[in-house]
């Protein structure tokens, strides 16, 4: 009698079926996290301009672009992240040119021969300027690039 419950016990154990995992559920997060992944995702970069620098307001429909970037603020102008000269510099400089910003413009413009694709891409160039530079300045610097041979120039504001 003994082996026959042992016997009904283990047939009983032996007929349980085996832990299965729902490959639904999984499916449908990865689904999920995808969606989300390719949505969020930016072809585009986003430029940001220094703490000191405070861009104008503007309703913008086109994406920027990346570009050589041009920063100007109360204090000093930078090109690609780098000093170049300070605002003094720029507004004591004779004629429509700054020779300062022009110089290292076709630095970098000569440098970069060969490695874009599209050669209208090598030549444009995004002015983040402070929203309290006068245009006099602007124009002056906007000269200073289309001297150097950048032939397109964007200037960044902010998108609302």
């Amino acid at each position: 009698m003994k082996n026959s419950r042992r016997m009904r016990r283990l047939a009983r154990l032996g007929n349980r079926p085996e832990a299965s995992l729902s490959l639904t559920s999984l499916m449908d997060i990865f689904t999920i996290l995808l969606l989300y992944l390719l949505v969020n995702q930016s072809d585009n970069p986003v430029v940001d301009p220094p703490k000191d620098i405070k861009l104008p307001n503007s309703i913008v429909d086109t994406k920027p672009r990346e570009t050589v970037v041009v920063a100007v603020s109360n204090t000093e102008v930078l090109v690609k992240g780098e000093h170049v000269a300070t605002m003094q510099e720029v507004l004591e400089s004779d004629g429509r040119i700054v020779e300062a910003i022009r110089n290292k413009m076709v630095t970098i413009r000569e440098s970069s021969i060969g490695l874009d694709e599209d050669v209208d891409d090598s030549t444009e160039v995004t002015i983040l300027a402070d929203q309290t530079v006068h245009y006099s300045t602007m124009k002056r610097i906007m000269s200073s690039c289309t001297a150097a041979g950048y032939n397109r120039i964007s200037l960044a504001v902010n998108q609302k």
